[in-house]
């Protein structure tokens, strides 16, 4: 029997990009983390050593730290189209080149004084291919919470079920959330403006039964406001938060009388947590091709 080499693809991983902008003396932070991956006809290089094809990883990160300069970091979704493209120009065996980019924010102190800032990450992954380009934006670690209008109950039980039923309980979550564009014409900052409000206000403004209700509310109001979003797709951590138990306490001096909790303080659970996932796509949604290969933690 033949062994048969399957998918495979190389790059340089987690390349820390730190671009300053500074033509004025009002300086531009820009802090990234860039990872590129080249798919195509590599197949020499691992079945017999071949490497007359491949363009070194080293070589990839260099040209991600020359385009932060040659090309500037406008938005992470320009950038990454920009050295995607370059890549793919000048590796004749590529088929695809896929660039991935994280986005630390920063907040301004001074003319050139920045503090980094807490809360969440804006990404992209981007697949630049010979007939055709794929845009994925994102954002991880939006830490969300309201701390009533949520429920759950009504739910399957069994023998092992101890979970009680509740109409009154804390909804939180740590969003990871990526979008599909459905081209590259797209004004990137703005786009990602207007998805995180809409995430966000949905989030707050809409009584919840379960979190699958809510991302899936999320995801349509997106889709209804921004034609150029194909699909969303979400993965949420549910960061319980249960009810601590005040039975057994008594208020000093007056031992039968037990200290409530009306539900004012709990614990914050870290693990084990559920894990919802799920994508919303417009009906009318192109194919989405390889956009999504190798992201990892998506259905």
């Amino acid at each position: 029997m033949a062994n048969v080499l399957g998918a495979n693809q190389y790059g340089k991983a987690e390349n820390r990009v730190v671009r300053i902008v500074r033509d004025t003396p009002r300086h531009e932070i820009h802090d990234l983390n860039v990872s590129t991956s080249l798919r195509g006809d590599f197949g020499g290089a691992h079945v017999t050593g071949d490497q007359s094809q491949v363009l070194p990883t080293d070589t990839q990160k260099n040209t991600a730290f020359a385009y932060a300069k040659l090309h500037g970091i406008s938005s992470i979704e320009d950038y990454a189209l920009a050295l995607g493209t370059r890549l793919l120009d000048v590796t004749p065996a590529a088929t695809q080149a896929q660039v991935r980019v994280e986005e630390y924010a920063w907040t301004r102190l001074g003319q050139h004084a920045f503090v980094r800032r807490g809360g969440e990450v804006r990404t992209c992954v981007v697949t630049v291919g010979r007939d055709a380009t794929h845009v994925v934006s994102g954002l991880q670690d939006l830490v969300v919470l309201k701390s009533t209008e949520s429920e759950f109950k009504g739910f399957l039980k069994d023998e092992f079920t101890t979970l009680a039923e509740t109409d009154d309980r804390i909804l939180a979550t740590s969003i990871v959330a990526r979008w599909r564009h459905t081209g590259t014409d797209v004004s990137w900052n703005a786009s990602y403006d207007d998805v995180r409000d809409c995430l966000l206000s949905t989030f707050s403004t809409t009584y919840s039964r379960a979190l699958q209700e809510t991302l899936y509310l999320m995801g349509s109001a997106v889709l209804d406001s921004q034609r150029s979003v194909a699909e969303i797709r979400f993965s949420a951590p549910n960061k319980h938060h249960f009810l601590v138990d005040f039975s057994g306490f008594a208020l000093e001096g007056t031992p039968h009388e037990g200290l409530t909790n009306d539900g004012e303080v709990f614990i914050a659970a870290d693990r084990p947590y559920g894990l919802i996932e799920t994508a919303v796509t417009r009906d009318d949604a192109p194919p989405a091709g390889d956009a999504w290969l190798a992201v990892p933690g998506f259905v």
